[in-house]
């Protein structure tokens, strides 16, 4: 062992809670439940409400632009899952971001995922009010119906950390049938030659015949980045689900090197089979285009199948918010940046103090829906923000990594889940990272959630100085709670 090592702690001991409370999170999620929260955390509701928009855009060059936003967070997801399994009593990226850089950024990812996730979850709360409202047609009594969805997905949280695994894997399950029911759809009609009403033929030339890849240049791909971001919000919420990962050794390595086949299927695959069977010049920004295609293939209750389709997705992502807000939030507590009653366990061992406060602050979602003919622009602006928040959390992993290998470099060359290319891949996924935010100042809307963002990063800046700095986190040893 190197002179700058020291040896971790044993991954075996849970770490003390705040107040002598020695319970730890349970790890009740099997590799059932985890396979499917990483699919469903990278499959969003951008996918299926916002990729018609993409293509009109981009055109077949959002592909490659998936590709490449996917190529980086697998990178992102590996070094996270090799700290991870590097010491086991890590709950969240800001056990590990506190621990290799320093309490502050354990400080700033924590509180900034927190927001960051009920923020998401309340846009998709507003999401879903309109999903209800396809049906009801009646903008009250669907508020009504999503208060009480919002209520029961709490209360699901709030019973043991399984049943949330449960139904995130319901919530997967039903977006992977429905992607792979349009991509097995869409071949159909390509290979039979489908002729749509206005007499246009399915053909895969459509991906480079119109234009070719890149019809919209330079600008129309880069816009395709801007929206993948946000899309790709959710992949590292295995990170939050590791603490209570049944067989993390497993589970987490399964999952993460499954990341790259999922985006081939689930973005590469679907939004070429719609550019195969319509033109990308000629997909609706106005309308999913999944709907189109089940249309198109004379399947008339379409419309209302995919709603339920974009229901469940909002609702696995509000779902998500939940789960994730609360256990960063337990995690603020158990190091001293929040409240010690955040960080007590229910007789479930579930954070319940956190999971409440988490979920009635996605409330937040009735009263902005009120104020009105703002809902959606607001929507946007929530999603510019998100974006900006989460290359931020990206962007820390990949710092606290660089660090991890510096100060435990025997684990890291031990280790048998390591990051491929771990000298300089890090620096490249960084660099893209600060290119991702010089494009998001290239469009308008984004433009301003960018100059609005740092506001918060001010404000965490602050409150670190003025409350946290120079006072070394409160961390228990397993010894500290022997005694």
């Amino acid at each position: 062992m190197t002179g700058n090592e020291t040896a971790p702690p044993s991954p075996d001991v849970p770490a003390a809670r705040p107040g002598g409370d020695v319970r730890a999170l349970n790890r009740e999620l099997s590799n059932r439940h985890i396979q499917l929260i990483a699919i469903g955390g990278a499959i969003g509701t951008g996918l299926f409400m916002g990729s018609g928009k993409a293509i009109s855009l981009a055109g077949p060059s959002l592909l490659l632009a998936y590709l490449i936003i996917g190529l980086m967070l697998f990178f992102v997801m590996r070094a996270m899952g090799e700290m991870f399994l590097h010491d086991l009593r890590f709950k969240s990226f800001q056990d590990f971001s506190r621990e290799m850089i320093g309490p502050w950024a354990g400080f700033f990812t924590g509180w900034t995922y927190w927001v960051l996730w009920v923020v998401t979850a309340a846009a998709e709360m507003i999401a879903i009010i309109g999903y209800f409202d396809f049906w009801i047609g009646n903008l009250n009594v669907s508020m009504i119906c999503t208060a009480a969805l919002l209520l029961a997905l709490l209360g699901s949280n709030l019973l043991t950390v399984k049943l949330f695994g449960e139904l995130e894997f319901w919530f997967a399950l039903i977006k992977i049938i429905a992607i792979i029911a349009l991509i097995l759809v869409g071949a159909y009609m390509v290979t039979t030659g489908f002729t749509s009403p206005d007499g246009t033929v399915a053909s895969v030339t459509y991906l480079w015949s119109h234009g070719g890849v890149f019809p919209t240049g330079l600008t129309g791909f880069l816009a395709a980045f801007q929206l993948a971001i946000f899309s790709f919000i959710g992949t590292e919420l295995i990170g939050t689900a590791a603490a209570e990962t049944a067989d993390p050794h497993k589970t987490l390595p399964k999952a993460i090197n499954a990341i790259p086949v999922r985006i081939i299927i689930f973005y590469v695959l679907a939004l070429a089979a719609i550019m195969a069977v319509t033109p990308w010049d000629r997909v609706s920004p106005e309308m999913s285009p999944f709907v189109n295609v089940f249309n198109l293939a004379g399947l008339v209750a379409a419309a209302s199948v995919m709603n339920f389709v974009v229901l469940t997705s909002a609702s696995s992502s509000s779902n998500s918010g939940i789960f994730s807000t609360s256990r960063m939030l337990y995690g603020l507590a158990d190091t001293g940046y929040a409240s010690k009653r955040f960080a007590r366990l229910s007789g479930r061992h579930v954070p319940a103090n956190a999971l409440v406060l988490s979920g009635a602050l996605v409330f937040i979602a009735f009263p902005v829906l009120k104020i009105g003919g703002t809902v959606m622009r607001a929507f946007q602006l929530i999603s510019s923000v998100s974006s900006i928040l989460v290359l931020f959390i990206w962007s820390l992993i990949m710092v606290a990594y660089i660090m991890y290998r510096r100060k435990f470099p025997q684990a890291h060359a031990q280790a048998s889940f390591r990051v491929p290319g771990a000298v300089f891949m890090p620096w490249v996924v960084l660099v893209f990272f600060l290119g991702m935010i010089a494009i998001l100042a290239l469009d308008e809307e984004t433009r301003v959630a960018l100059v609005l963002t740092p506001l918060w990063f001010i404000a965490l800046a602050v409150v670190w100085r003025l409350r946290f700095a120079g006072r070394p986190a409160v961390v228990k040893t397993p010894a500290a709670a022997a005694d």
